[in-house]
């Protein structure tokens, strides 16, 4: 009975455990942390040692550091409570392994002998067991061949325990048809949207009282949010750029500079196919030429893909002197040669011709001014940084910065709601509104730089509380809500009309707006330009039921037209009913154990060695 339960054992486990004792120990496996500190915890009878602690919580790190590709330091790992995790889960481990010890659960030594030997990483070359490379590599983990083995039989017996644990555990059928059933059960509807051209008479103007009344009602929408009043310093490159033109002399040698980019040889876009022997070459030009093959086909021949004989771009001087006479001689693409290579017989296929491409100093002069005053101004603006730093440590205002610097000083009500993120002011930079976010009062300036290379410091000066503007201020703005209210409240009352009248046994289609129809809607379906709520609303409805919703500019009317249930017996309905069963299984037998972990870890009492661990945790730090 144990053979055979044994052989069940999932591969993957044995791969976890050589993963956990050879990859995550190296550097930590052999540690020794003396004295008395022998162990972290215990479960019951069985206990946690310090080196398991240790190893596990190796791993965790650098799985970590696998799946970011950067360090994480302990002090990092500590605050994500990475610690506390492989802590809780060798808690959980040893409560299973300490109830499999009391059920009498093992493996013979037979099974242990078959895992090891069939373990790949203890294979040699030949794929047979290396008992040098076995023992080197638990030496070097600094594990001794029967601490090994003794940690694989309490690893099997534990998989054992769970294994009888959620043996045959599956969600009822009647649970999965019926959540195969809500997700892919599916509505035909016909969609009747009414615009602000759907109205029967225009909109009139409020009157000042009517106006006022929504103003009244609906202050919310006229309430500036909490602002910071901020005074700030800065310094663009833009602000500059009239103190950095450069002289015609700065642009010729930037000219010169460039001169591959603006004067280019003749080119030529090709591909070359080497070959060791040149008689092998002539045949397959030939071959060619006849049309018993082509380029491609040569190349996926040999093994090669179009990447791999791609030039890319090349000049006369890229190519050897025979090569370059006959890719330039050509006045047409296609294959050219043989011919002789630096690397022996090829053929080469001309894809494209590039002429000689020569630019004046005249035509790229604009060009070339913006760029050198660019980069001028960025230059003028980071010789400030010193200087600016050093009044600031000595105690200068921001206002005292504008007077003394070229930087400007300017005042700015933030709010990350009212920010211009596409405007010109210092919020569209996302530099200033991170540090506007971070800054309270009384903190002291200092100097940061923006995306574009401009710099600048700030100080809170007063925390603004939400403030309702005068009707006199947003006169437009309310006008412009009250007539979007009224819209929608016009067309939604029409749209329930219309609900009326196909009540009555009036057509869709005579009604005003814009019908649309979808069939094979299905629940977490969505439709640009309508309500987000419309296919929830769908499937609140009966066949026939209808809905009106409104939108932003007016309101939708929804039918349902059919309701379609899902096929049970259809092989796609077969499929994910398979898969709903497997990964809902899944989650009860992991819930299953959890549970059972837990009530182990109560009924056996934890006992934790608080100096252990933090010995554990210094040993990284």
């Amino acid at each position: 009975m144990a053979k055979s339960a044994g052989n069940a054992i999932s591969k993957g486990i044995i791969w976890v455990v050589l993963l956990l004792l050879i990859v995550g120990l190296a550097g930590f496996g052999a540690t020794n942390f003396g004295g008395s500190v022998r162990e972290v915890g215990r479960v019951g009878d069985t206990s946690i040692d310090t080196e398991s602690y240790a190893r596990a919580l190796q791993q965790e790190i650098r799985g970590i550091e696998q799946q970011t590709g950067e360090r994480l330091s302990f002090a990092e790992a500590q605050q994500y409570g990475l610690d506390g995790g492989v802590l809780q889960r060798l808690l959980a481990l040893a409560a299973l392994e300490d109830e499999a010890d009391e059920l009498g659960l093992s493996v013979g030594d037979g099974e242990i002998r078959n895992e090891v030997m069939n373990t790949r990483a203890f294979q040699g070359a030949d794929g047979s067991f290396d008992r040098q490379a076995y023992e080197f590599a638990l030496g070097n983990a600094g594990i001794s061949v029967a601490d090994y083995e003794e940690g694989l039989r309490e690893e099997i017996s534990r998989s054992l325990l769970q294994g009888a644990l959620v043996a045959g555990i599956q969600p009822p059928a009647a649970f999965v048809d019926t959540l195969y059933t809500y997700a892919r059960e599916m509505r035909d509807l016909s969609i009747l949207v009414l615009g602000p051209d759907d109205l029967d008479s225009p909109i009139p103007e409020p009157s000042d009282g009517v106006l006022r009344n929504f103003y009244d009602a609906n202050q919310n929408l006229f309430t500036l949010p909490e602002r910071k009043r901020i005074t700030y310093a800065w310094l663009t490159p833009e602000m500059v750029l009239d103190e950095t033109g450069p002289t015609e002399e700065d642009l010729r040698a930037l000219y010169e500079d460039r001169a591959s980019e603006y004067n280019q040889p003749e080119r030529r876009l090709a591909e070359r196919l080497v070959f060791s022997d040149p008689a092998d070459a002539e045949a397959a030009a030939a071959a060619i030429e006849s049309g018993e093959t082509d380029f491609d086909t040569l190349v996926a021949d040999r093994g090669l893909t179009l990447d791999d004989v791609d030039l890319g771009e090349v000049s006369r001087d890229d190519l050897g002197d025979v090569a370059a006479e006959a890719v330039f001689d050509t006045t047409e693409t296609g294959i050219v040669g043989p011919v002789e290579s630096d690397l022996g017989a090829a053929l080469y296929r001309v894809n494209a011709i590039l002429r000689a491409t020569e630019t004046p100093f005249e035509d790229v002069e604009p060009e070339l001014r913006a760029e050198f005053a660019s980069a001028a101004a960025r230059r003028r603006v980071e010789s400030e940084i010193e200087p600016v730093e050093d009044l600031l440590a000595g105690g200068a205002t921001l206002e005292e910065i504008g007077e003394e610097t070229p930087f400007e000083t300017n005042e700015i009500f933030y709010s990350p709601e009212l920010a211009s993120v596409n405007g010109q002011e210092i919020d569209a930079y996302e530099t200033f509104r991170e540090i506007a976010g971070e800054t309270e009062i009384g903190d002291f300036p200092t100097l940061y730089e923006l995306a574009d290379g401009g710099l600048f410091a700030l100080r809170v000066d007063e925390v603004v509380e939400p403030t309702v503007q005068p009707l006199e201020d947003v006169r437009d703005q309310a006008l412009e809500a009250w007539r979007a209210e009224r819209l929608r409240t016009r067309l939604a009352d029409k749209a329930e009309a219309i609900r009326e009248a196909l009540a009555e046994g009036a057509a869709i289609e005579d009604q005003d707006g814009t019908l649309r129809t979808e069939t094979g809607v299905l629940r977490d379906a969505f439709f640009e330009d309508l309500p987000s709520e419309l296919a929830t609303a769908a499937f609140t409805l009966n066949e026939g039921g209808i809905s009106v919703l409104t939108a932003p500019d007016g309101a939708v009317l929804l039918r349902v037209d059919a309701i379609e249930m899902p096929d049970p017996e259809a092989p796609e309905a077969q499929e994910v009913r398979r898969n709903v069963t497997r990964t809902i299984g899944q989650g009860i037998a992991q819930d299953v154990t959890e549970a059972f972990t837990r009530a182990l870890e109560t009924e056996k009492g934890i006992q934790l060695n608080q100096q252990a661990v933090q010995a554990v945790n210094s040993q990284f730090n």
